[in-house]
């Protein structure tokens, strides 16, 4: 059994209290209201496999009688007929749907179908069955409330003309509009009651109250109603669902019995019936319409589909109620944020754009005070704390929250070091606009000390059993007054989103100008490329000639005027020609390397195998010297590039790999991976998916790891310079330059000792 499965076994309407009401399985009670009968069927046979215990009472049929019976057993022909057709026409997922009126042992009821789970679940309530001209004119009410509700200036005249007409059309004796804030506590905003019933107007109650599976049920289902709290419930029969194996999924059942303790709260506030109504705004519970009586009521359902109407309808107009409050200020704040985009995107530095213009940001979030934070730099607006404090509660910022838009109107609890500035910045609303460096905007708000009325001490929600066992809902809801220090206003949705936009503006108009300065150096080191591509081309060539002179006259002088040098003169004459000689080889790789930036390429598809063979032709002697066996896995594929250059460069590869190889047996290899072929768990690789990655390894000397990317460097020796058959260290320089012409890169991989592999693309970069 899980764990879940082993927690709903354990909380029971027998054992539930206060200290596990919140993980009590509400949608699995077992039980259901008596007012009505619940049957299970399985489909498609339509039998009966699961019944309330009430059936009797009702149907006048025992549960034994009717178990693992057709459905027919109670309808009529006619009407199994319309529900086969209801069940291929209609969603019943999760969706309680009325199907039609059904007549048994001479009682009426209303019948509710929906499927859950794989199975399907008729519900039979009591027909309303009132005679004609006593039933309400219900569509004249609902029009009416729509029509009053235009004229309501604000959310809590909304609210009133709600509760007015919802207690006018179902005569409860009180009806409330119950809001809840973010932190699952409640506020009655408007009220309606009837004579001598006591007012719960402007109160607020604790999340307790209704815990979080509770706000989730309302979620999930728009009404619920409560006939009479005295009830006793009817269990059903048998108790785990034949096709499940579990209880029975009652989250949209209409009958569901209810949670003992808020029975148990509700007899203690003397409510004797009640209905909920959800408010629902951007998928979160905005509230509830929630309706009480003093005696025993049932609400038939086709008034209740009206009411759950009309909740829809007005979860609906609440987003556009809240919007028009304080449409002068959301006017205000849009006008600013534009003025200040407008001043940012003329300024180097949007601080300046910020601060030094009018309007500035002091005008876009109501506030006491603001701080603008920036290398360590701090500008301030208003009443703020302290420089050093500002510079503690950034560090707090960047390390302990990761959201990048931070907001409390009680700083202190989540920040104990604000109490020392309570008095100017007991809220805060930040917005990191680069956290790595600390930059940060921050609105403070003062602390506004005031008095909250609650319905009963919230520090005392729950009150001792007479055994002294367990834990129950608090029986006193007389006015309680607390007095709420270290808050300040609550920042409200609007201003947070204004600054998360204004947050947003700003990385968009410094990415901007980073990208144009970005271009800019591009288009600068591009023209640099291609200076010192000519300036080398130029300084090698020129310098070549009087090199060429001073080698060929140390060797004049060598030849002619051998008797009259000493031996000195003649060392100092070879190490002359030497080091020109020498010279004369740097430059021609300077040349060459100047010549590979500047010339055009050639490129067509050719056959990759024929590059290589040619490359290692030329190689040939060395590798039959050297006895190095040559590995060529499969066959190369073929590839567009130019075939000059790219024979180059596995000339290079493969001359590096001879030569820097001590081993008595050496080996190269020359392969491939294939676009979307796997390579290794190797990060580096993985990022080529979409093109060729070719490679030549060695079981040669190696590169430590600290080398490897100094290695494409020009001139770059790892080795003094007549070790490993000497050199001028361009190769790699050059290698690496033939493939960036192609649009490709390249890179080693390389254990010291064991050998080297490198591995280089073309014509596509890496993927992003």
């Amino acid at each position: 059994m899980d764990n879940e499965s082993s927690l709903e076994s354990l909380i029971t309407s027998d054992n539930v209290d206060l200290t596990n009401c919140d993980r009590e399985p509400i949608h699995i009670p077992g039980n259901i209201q008596p007012h009505g009968v619940l049957l299970v069927i399985k489909e498609p046979e339509l039998t009966i496999i699961q019944i309330s215990s009430n059936s009797y009472q009702h149907l006048g049929l025992h549960p034994e009688e009717l178990l693992n019976k057709p459905i027919g057993t109670i309808l009529k022909k006619t009407q199994l007929d319309y529900l086969k057709a209801s069940l291929k026409r209609e969603n019943f997922e999760n969706n309680p749907l009325y199907i039609f009126t059904l007549k048994v042992q001479g009682r009426v009821f209303d019948s509710l179908v929906h499927r859950i789970h794989g199975v399907m679940v008729l519900e039979l309530e009591p027909s309303k069955f009132v005679k004609a001209g006593n039933s309400p004119d219900v569509y004249s009410r609902i029009k009416s409330m729509f029509s009053n509700l235009s004229s309501a200036m604000n959310v809590r005249e909304f609210c009133q003309v709600v509760t007015e007409h919802v207690q006018n059309l179902t005569g409860f004796d009180r009806v409330v509009v119950y809001k809840f804030d973010e932190e699952g506590r409640g506020e009655v905003l408007s009220e309606s009651i009837g004579e001598g019933i006591s007012s719960f107007l402007g109160l607020h109650y604790p999340a307790s109250d209704i815990p979080k599976q509770a706000r989730a049920l309302y979620m999930l289902s728009w009404l619920r109603l409560i006939c009479d709290v005295e009830y006793t419930p009817a269990p059903l029969t048998p108790t785990l669902n034949p096709v499940t194996a579990k209880p029975l999924d009652m989250s949209y059942s209409v009958l569901r019995s209810v949670s003992p303790i808020h029975i148990e709260y509700l007899k203690n506030m003397g409510v004797k019936a009640s209905m909920s109504i959800s408010l629902i705004q951007n998928n979160r519970l905005w509230g509830l319409i929630a309706c009480h009586h003093e005696s025993p009521k049932f609400v038939p359902y086709e008034l209740r589909t009206a009411c759950e109407l009309m909740g829809q309808i007005i979860s609906l107009q609440l987003s556009t109620r809240e919007e028009n409050e304080d449409f002068e200020y959301r006017l205000q704040i849009k006008a600013v944020h534009a003025r200040l985009i407008e001043h940012i995107s003329m300024q180097e530095n949007y601080i300046e754009g910020l601060l030094n213009y009018n309007p500035n940001l002091a005008n876009l979030i109501k506030a006491g005070g603001i701080a603008v934070c920036v290398d360590g730099a701090i500008s301030k607006l208003g009443e703020t704390p302290h420089n050093t404090q500002i510079a503690n509660l950034i560090n707090w910022l960047s390390e302990s929250v990761t959201d990048d838009i931070f907001s409390s109107n009680c700083l202190s609890k989540e920040y104990p070091m604000a109490l020392e500035f309570k008095e100017v910045a007991s809220g805060l609303l930040s917005v990191a606009i680069v956290r790595s460096q600390k930059h940060f905007i921050l609105w403070f708000r003062p602390e506004v000390i005031q008095t909250v009325n609650w319905g009963g001490n919230p520090n005392k929600p729950m009150e001792v059993s007479d055994d002294g066992e367990r834990l129950l809902p608090r029986k006193s809801f007389e006015l309680w007054k607390e007095t709420v220090q270290l808050t300040s206003h609550p920042w409200i949705a609007y201003e947070i989103n204004a600054a998360r936009e204004l947050k947003d503006a700003i990385v968009d108009i410094i990415l901007l100008r980073q990208a144009n300065e970005l271009a800019r150096l591009n288009r600068d080191l591009e023209q640099s490329n291609i200076e010192l591509d000519a300036f080398s081309y130029i300084a090698s060539h020129d310098l070549k000639e009087p090199l060429r002179g001073m080698h060929n006259y140390s060797n004049i002088l060598l030849a002619d005027y051998a008797d009259q040098i000493d031996q000195d003169g003649k060392d100092k004459l070879k190490t002359l020609a030497r080091l020109t000689q020498r010279m004369e080889g740097l430059l021609d790789s300077l040349l060459y390397f100047s010549r590979v930036g500047r010339i055009d390429f050639s490129v067509s598809v050719i056959n990759l195998d024929e590059a290589v063979q040619q490359a290692l032709d030329i190689l040939s002697a060395r590798l039959e010297q050297d006895k190095v066996e040559v590995r060529l896995p499969r066959p190369l594929p073929m590839i567009k590039c130019d075939k000059v250059r790219l024979g180059e460069v596995y000339n290079n590869l493969i001359s590096n790999a001879i030569k820097y190889n001590n081993k008595p047996k050496k080996w190269i290899e020359i392969g491939y991976f294939a676009p979307g072929e796997p390579t290794t768990s190797n990060q580096k690789l993985a990022g080529f998916e979409n093109t060729y990655i070719f490679y030549v390894k060695d079981n040669g000397i190696g590169i430590r790891s600290k080398h490897l990317e100094s290695i494409f460097q020009i001139f770059k020796r790892l080795h003094a310079r007549d070790q490993f058959g000497g050199g001028t260290g361009a190769g790699l320089t050059i290698t690496k330059k033939i493939i960036e012409r192609h649009g490709g890169e390249i890179w080693a991989e390389s254990e010291y000792g064991e050998g080297s592999i490198f591995y280089f693309t073309l014509h596509s970069r890496k993927l992003k």
